[in-house]
């Protein structure tokens, strides 16, 4: 079945979030009556307003405050509802208050005629680079590239949209917004971490423990911005538990948080959540000279695209529908549920089979159509029915129902994980689909021993700073950030690979690490036992904190803006 088109919701990036954000924002952004306040994508005007509002409360006039407040909508209809609620406000309005206009053409004529403000703020678009329209994305381009940073196509419309509204801030601006998460941690996003730290002076980071934009699992911060703020420098996290606890919440909260140096790095900013100390441990950790990188010992691939796995992942019940011959099936491992412990044996696969997991993996002869068995072209005609051929993946093969990369791997590492990062041995013989990666063993290492060494709380408290988590709580890590983790190796021939195994089979993963950091971090690294304990408290918090995202409930009364 091909892949219905973006929606128009989707193209220009309209996810909806509370009003008192918005509030939150002006009054923390706004510091007098006086000041310029610019909102770069206006939406339908709930930012704005916020912050005529707040001039109006720190004593502007309402005449003198609509000439303070500046946006910038290129959808005509929702510019129109935006100034109906200014002039609702104000008593009246210009319409040259709301430029109707790209953002980005719009900086860059600011910057040219050095107009500037003093509190920028907003909930910028969130656009994938597909559906960003060359005729912003150009301009937005320049202007990444004048910050030293190089968009690619993984860059997303509120990157650029951060990095313009900083350059039109005065040296004594603020700049407050509502950006996803990924901020913190995606690689995409590794240059603007880097530019943010030297841009300001200092930074906060709000964060919510109820996710607030609903249907989807798109996490959100609150990015809070100083220039030349005064005071100590550097950055602090504020974790709140929803979007309600925003209006309890004093702006002067902040100066009771631990304000943490900035790296001024391309590292990512999940680490922030941690206590200073607890920053400092990671760091003279990762630096012990009998640490090894798990790229040392382990080759990390991606699993088996078939480009549509309903169509290529097949239970056995509908390999004998479908008539297929099983010799041409291969084993696979569909899902990272169906992997327990960190072995998968002969009997793991029997048993997913019995399950009627989806265990074979289509592997026709590479011929000419016309030379496929008769029961294999009827079900190569089955999947062109349903379009499957069109699929892009399916598309660009000369063959389209010939899967290429099917090899079987030593281990499986998980992709996207819920509690820890673990090596499965492979006995099977099976391959995996790409929820999965494939995991060859390099440089002599016996595979057991590697699988052992990977439980510890050093490898998993890094495991979530070296990943990226979603709002549904999955910790995600790529090839690269899988070789990427910090291995402790010696030592790790005393474990007993199997005892471990047993014990996960009973998800016994606190009596696991009590022997490997024993074994592995104590007797291994000589590390002490506080620093151990430390470890594994990163590790508890860092794991708990992605967990524990969920939905908050609808709040009926609440207002919406634009992400």
């Amino acid at each position: 079945m091909a892949k219905p088109a973006p929606t128009f919701q989707k193209l220009r990036g309209r996810y909806y979030t509370p009003k008192p954000i918005a509030q939150f924002l002006a009054r923390w952004a706004v510091q007098s009556p006086t000041d310029h306040v610019l909102e770069p994508s206006c939406g339908d005007g709930v930012v704005l307003c916020s912050g005529l509002e707040t001039l109006i409360e720190k004593g502007a006039s309402k005449d003198a405050a609509i000439k303070l407040v500046h946006g910038v909508e290129i959808d005509r209809e929702e510019r129109y509802q935006a100034l109906s609620k200014l002039e609702a406000i104000a008593g009246h309005v210009d319409p040259s208050t709301i430029r109707a206009a790209d953002f980005f053409a719009y900086c860059q004529s600011h910057l040219n005629d050095k107009r500037l403000f003093d509190a920028v703020i907003g909930n910028p678009p969130f656009i994938r680079y597909q559906n960003f329209l060359e005729e912003h994305r150009t301009p937005a381009f320049e202007l990444m590239r004048r910050a030293g940073m190089r968009p690619n196509k993984l860059t997303n419309a509120w990157v650029p949209f951060l990095v313009a509204s900083s350059f039109l801030l005065n040296p004594h601006g603020r700049l407050a917004m509502v950006i996803p998460a990924e901020l913190l941690q995606v690689n995409y996003a590794a240059e603007l971490r880097m530019f943010l730290s030297n841009h300001y002076q200092k930074l906060t980071i709000i964060t919510f423990r109820k996710l607030i934009f609903e249907g989807i699992q798109q996490e959100v911060v609150l990015l809070l911005a100083e220039k030349n703020g005064g005071g100590r420098t550097g950055i602090r996290t504020v974790e709140l538990e929803n979007v309600a606890d925003l209006a309890s919440y004093e702006h002067t909260e902040f100066l009771k948080s631990e304000v943490k140096p900035m790296d001024h790095s391309k590292e990512k900013w999940t680490q922030y959540f941690l206590s200073k100390r607890e920053i400092d441990l990671l760091r003279a950790v990762r630096k012990h000279p009998l640490l090894k990188r798990a790229g040392d010992v382990i080759d990390v691939d991606v699993g088996v695209v078939t480009g549509f796995n309903d169509f290529f992942v097949l239970s056995e019940e509908e390999v004998k529908q479908a008539g297929i011959d099983p010799y041409h099936t291969q084993r696979i491992v569909a899902r990272s549920g169906h992997l327990k412990g960190i072995l998968f044996t002969e009997r793991d696969w029997q048993s997913n089979v019995e399950n009627k997991f989806p265990a074979y993996l289509l592997d026709l002869p590479n011929v000419p159509f016309e030379e496929l068995p008769a029961k294999a072209k009827a079900y190569v005609k089955q999947g062109e029915a349903a379009r499957v051929n069109h699929g892009f993946k399916c598309r660009i093969r000369q063959r389209w129902y010939i899967v290429p990369s099917l090899w079987a791997p030593a281990a499986f590492m998980l992709r996207q994980i819920h509690a820890y990062p673990k090596l499965i041995l492979n006995s099977a013989g099976a391959t995996s689909t790409d929820t999965i990666h494939r995991v060859k063993l390099t440089n002599g290492v016996k595979p057991r021993i590697a699988a052992s060494a990977f439980l510890n709380s050093l490898t998993f408290a890094f495991a979530e700073v070296i990943g990226r988590s979603y709002g549904g709580g999955v910790l995600e890590l790529e090839p690269n950030e899988a070789e990427a983790l910090p291995l402790p190796l010696i030592g790790a021939e005393k474990l007993s690979f199997l005892t471990l195994h047993h014990m996960l089979m009973r998800d016994e993963i606190g009596a696991v690490l009590k022997i490997t950091d024993d074994v592995l971090l104590r007797q291994g690294l000589g590390l002490s036992r506080t620093e151990i304990s430390g470890l594994r408290t990163i590790w508890d918090k860092l794991r708990d904190r992605r967990i524990n995202r969920k939905h908050a409930k609808k709040d009926k009364t609440s207002s919406r803006t634009l992400l």
